[in-house]
């Protein structure tokens, strides 16, 4: 048979995809995936911590009501930083923990961790996606806050750095927790006894300066008291802490969470059969 007469064509084998350095579409995947699964359960992941910290300025201000711990500043002013904390610091873990605490004993874990995507990428994709939904529900319990007090932004950009500072430590946190936890109880005893002390023990519902000097020691160790501190200084210009020690503690808290969790995901602990 003749060339002109062959009617097979000829086709090229598939080229490998090239990802590049960064695997930036993978990323923007597992990213938007947390999204969509944040929003899905909008009711739960920001309507149920906006109604409780609404209980709990309205409960601490009646309790504490008048003139708060700071010159000029009323209660409900000093409060509201430590209430948008406390939620944010619960609203990144259990974004970050739940997340990957379900597909790890659902088995969907096994699909990413064979997937072209490096250890590095996938925990700096969860750790972002989890932090960016704790700062949508600070946001939206901020915005609703504005309705019932007067609050004052004396340096925004200090309340967004360090509010993103403490959303990045709560989410690899609860990255952490989610890749040790073989359970939901360990889940559970994780935010119950971790997670909530260290948030409450923060000076969020009270001047640490206001108790005895022999017991401060405690919470001035605590690393939420001084994210807490440089939050609340952008809002009402005044700390309990020096601002360049509060970052120095989230900067290196954030780079020893982040070597952990990576450490962790790259050596598949308990994440592989």
């Amino acid at each position: 048979m003749s060339a002109a007469g062959d009617s097979r064509i000829a086709v090229a084998p598939p080229r490998p995809r090239r990802f590049g350095a960064v695997n930036g579409r993978a990323m923007w995947s597992l990213y938007r995936r947390e999204q969509m699964r944040f929003l899905r359960y909008a009711g739960e992941s920001i309507a149920g911590p906006a109604i409780s910290s609404l209980m709990f300025l309205a409960v601490f201000h009646l309790a504490l009501g008048g003139e708060g711990p700071v010159p000029g500043v009323t209660m409900a002013q000093f409060l509201v930083p430590g209430v948008i904390m406390f939620s944010l610091a619960h609203s990144a873990f259990e974004s970050a923990a739940v997340a990957l605490f379900h597909d790890k004993i659902e088995g969907i874990i096994g699909d990413i961790l064979g997937a072209p995507v490096t250890p590095l990428e996938v925990i700096a994709a969860l750790t972002l996606a989890a932090a960016s939904n704790a700062l949508v529900t600070a946001a939206v319990i901020l915005a609703l806050m504005s309705f019932f007090v007067d609050i004052g932004f004396h340096a925004p950009a200090l309340i967004l750095v360090f509010a993103l500072a403490a959303a990045l430590v709560f989410a690899l946190l609860g990255l952490i927790v989610a890749i040790c936890a073989e359970r939901w109880d360990h889940y559970s005893a994780a935010e119950t006894f971790v997670v909530f002390p260290v948030t409450v023990l923060s000076g969020a519902f009270f001047a640490v300066s206001s108790l005895p000097p022999a017991v401060q020691w405690p919470f001035l160790a605590n690393p939420v008291f001084h994210a807490l501190e440089g939050f609340r200084y952008g809002f009402t210009g005044y700390a309990q802490a020096s601002l360049w020690v509060a970052a120095g503690v989230l900067a290196a808290l954030i780079l020893a969470l982040g070597a952990t969790a990576l450490g962790l995901y790259a050596r598949g602990y308990k994440l592989k059969p």
